[in-house]
């Protein structure tokens, strides 16, 4: 028999053991802001140590400078006039992963052709200290000019002006011969070109 207030209200029985059955909003809120935190830590933390490490270049050490001709002290006595450079050139010689300087000089003067004299340069023994003169190629001593001076790669060629005797004129010499020097056996080599013939 109904009742005469009409129907009573509508009582739903949530199943025994099962208690988290209707989420509650309190419940959605927490795990929102745990999902949350998750990812802001994520985001913050960036790419793993491997990736980072990878995106890095690396930085190659710049080469040492060349030895400077014009701060060399070179074994030739020019009086008070002092030393031109009249050529000079840079490659690693020697395969040290260094480089040196090879410089062609001579006494200056204001008028003639002073003999000239070639020179391999390394670098200082101390920081700041005069480049070291470290092989001799051609001695002023021997009284001749040096024309078609290079270097390719480890080999240094020129050619050098001479004279047949002591009469012939310091102006114009008349002998010419092409030469190299290699770097072999741990001193400078040289190897004389076939003869062109006199100049």
């Amino acid at each position: 028999m109904q009742s005469p207030a009409g129907p009573g209200p509508t009582v739903t029985h949530e199943a025994p053991g099962l208690p988290h059955t209707r989420p509650r909003a309190a419940h959605w809120a927490v795990t929102a802001a745990a999902l949350a935190a998750v990812i802001t830590a994520t985001a913050l933390a960036g790419p793993g140590d491997d990736t980072a490490t990878a995106s890095v270049p690396a930085t190659a050490a710049a080469p040492a400078p060349a030895p400077d001709p014009g701060a060399a002290r070179f074994p030739l006595d020019c009086g008070s006039a002092g030393v031109d450079v009249i050529r000079q050139a840079v490659a690693d010689l020697d395969g040290d992963g260094r480089r040196e300087t090879v410089a062609v000089v001579r006494c200056r003067s204001g008028a003639g052709t002073p003999p000239s004299g070639v020179y391999v340069l390394a670098p200082p023994v101390t920081p700041g200290g005069p480049p070291r003169v470290t092989a001799t190629l051609v001695d002023p001593g021997e009284r001749m000019s040096v024309t078609r001076f290079a270097v390719t790669g480890g080999t240094i060629s020129a050619t050098l002006l001479g004279y047949s005797t002591p009469q012939v004129p310091r102006c114009c010499p008349d002998r010419s011969r092409g030469v190299e020097w290699r770097w072999k056996g741990g001193k400078f080599v040289l190897e004389p070109l076939p003869v062109a013939g006199s100049v």
